[in-house]
């Protein structure tokens, strides 16, 4: 039929071709008896996963903050043993990650600098379709509280927009690149539709080292040591990834904690997914 071949080839680039760490062109059609098979298989990588929800009563939802500027929000109050893992950034990529993350199947909430998406847009399709959601990351990854309003904007508005055309999803939750920012970004960032900014109580320097902890090492902001629950926890998109993702879920796993989705965490009005008044059990 015309005008499927191009969709399936998009698809099967960025969902199927990175199992083989690469991009293939794909020229089969839609027809005969395989057409239905072929719909029912793209509903099911192109359907956005759906991660369980917390107990009602179990976590403190966070609330707006009382100037009506999105808040900012450095980790969950929650009764339950989970931390959330977070990715920045996107400059390199390792496609045997992709394949873990889906067979794993382990929520994360990607932080896109959108500037990647040039050189790189499919494989974070295939990260979308293993379920990792796209936030803003802003366009190039400034230093947020040394620029004027306008470039604030525009790095806020343009990465929002870039995301969106891509993806199909307008972010709603913003981390400034390095933790920094000021009361102008929190302004500029409501003005480009942001409803919370995300940072982190806990940082895995993955492909790196950090101060204090080394290569690979765990650092907790409030300087204590191992899992919390709520915390969320950040990495970066480096070489290495999928063997560094092993490591820290296996940290997760042995301490009595699992992985899970922070926007399950989050209000609707902040840009999650859960009810505003939560019901009660």
């Amino acid at each position: 039929m015309p005008g499927k071949t191009p969709v399936i080839a998009m698809v099967a680039a960025g969902v199927f071709g990175v199992a083989a760490g690469g991009w293939p062109i794909v020229t089969a059609r839609l027809g005969g008896e395989s057409g239905p098979s072929m719909r029912t298989q793209l509903a099911s990588v192109l359907d956005d996963q759906h991660w369980a929800t917390p107990k009602p009563g179990s976590w403190t939802m966070p609330q707006p903050a009382a100037n009506g500027l999105p808040p900012v929000i450095r980790s969950i109050q929650t009764q339950d043993r989970v931390v959330f893992l977070t990715i920045d950034d996107g400059y390199t990529y390792d496609s045997e990650f992709v394949n873990l993350v889906r067979k794993e199947k382990v929520p994360i909430l990607t932080f896109l600098t959108s500037t990647y998406i040039k050189g790189q847009g499919q494989y974070f399709w295939a990260m979308r379709n293993a379920g990792s959601q796209m936030e803003n990351h802003t366009v190039t990854h400034p230093n947020m509280a040394t620029l004027s309003a306008e470039a604030q904007k525009k790095q806020i508005c343009d990465s929002s927009e870039a995301i969106t055309k891509q993806y199909g999803h307008r972010p709603q939750i913003f981390r400034p690149p390095f933790g920094s920012y000021n009361q102008t970004t929190l302004q500029v960032a409501k003005e480009c539709g942001i409803k919370s900014v995300l940072l982190w109580s806990a940082e895995f320097y993955n492909g790196t080292s950090g101060p204090g902890v080394g290569y690979n090492g765990f650092a907790r902001g409030d300087g204590g040591k191992g899992f919390k629950p709520g915390d969320i926890i950040l990495m970066h998109y480096r070489k290495g990834l999928a063997q560094e993702f092993q490591m820290i879920l296996g940290w997760i796993r042995q301490a009595g904690f699992r992985p899970a989705a922070v926007q399950n965490y989050l209000p609707r009005s902040l840009g999650g997914n859960a009810p505003d008044q939560p019901s009660h059990a």
